[in-house]
């Protein structure tokens, strides 16, 4: 696979290729920009099959680069530095980042979901250009990459998500399946929470919105719109009442 660094700071990306080089010798380095308009021509000059782009370019930054590239084939990885609403956005929409200083086991693992054809789609990329320019709070969609395709929801759409060790179920309210996606429910915990979700069982996170009923009796659970009966563990009774102001 070739892959192209984007970066404005040549020690990051001499980092960067020295990393792939000695844990990545699948990857073939086929050319490197040190920002917004040299990274521009250059991937309308090669082809390739990753890009590694860091977010804060000196001339501009990654997602103007993304939206004045258009349409690519190539995947996406961001190596940044970014603040954790940057990080935020970008797992909003799905994608994948390393943190810098880049860590060789997640470089490994982002390689390796390359090597299992997880894509990258243009609404993924328009969706974090969307996560990126709102704040937090006015946050509406969210991109779940499942096994075979990449789910856009509404998030007042999502009525509850499940956990099963590493993968996270998604039940909706507008008749689809259930989407599975290899996330943990720690991850959209962190995510979901300032738009009204609550974790109330370890295995369990709620949309507040499509709760209809809290029963106290049988140790506690939350009756749902879709008329499921979700567990309230003793220890998250707390922070459920604290949400609906009961506390």
């Amino acid at each position: 696979m070739k892959a192209i660094l984007i970066d404005d700071s040549a020690d990051a990306r001499q980092a960067l290729k020295a990393d792939i080089a000695r844990w990545c010798p699948q990857l073939e380095i086929a050319g490197e920009a040190s920002g917004m308009v040299e990274g521009l021509q250059l991937l309308r000059s090669k082809a390739c099959d990753v890009v590694f782009l860091d977010i804060q370019l000196g001339d501009g930054d990654g997602f103007q680069l993304l939206e004045q590239l258009g349409n690519t084939k190539a995947q996406i990885i961001f190596t940044t530095g970014l603040d954790n609403y940057g990080i935020r956005a970008i797992k909003f929409s799905a994608l994948d980042y390393l943190l810098k200083p880049v860590d060789p086991d997640e470089l490994i693992a982002a390689v390796k979901k390359l090597e299992n054809h997880q894509t990258t789609s243009a609404e993924n990329l328009r969706l974090f250009t969307e996560q990126y320019k709102q704040p937090a709070q006015n946050l509406h969609r969210l991109a779940l990459n499942s096994a075979d395709r990449v789910h856009v929801v509404h998030i007042n759409h999502i009525i509850r998500c499940e956990s099963d060790r590493n993968y996270t179920t998604f039940y909706l309210n507008n008749n689809t399946k259930p989407i599975v996606v290899t996330r943990t429910l720690k991850e959209y915990e962190d995510l979901l929470e300032p738009s009204g979700f609550v974790r109330v069982h370890h295995s369990h996170l709620i949309n507040l919105e499509h709760l209809k009923t809290f029963m106290k009796n049988d140790g506690g659970y939350a009756v749902m719109s879709d008329g499921t009966n979700v567990p309230v563990s003793v220890r998250k009774k707390e922070d459920l009442l604290k949400a609906l102001g009961l506390s």
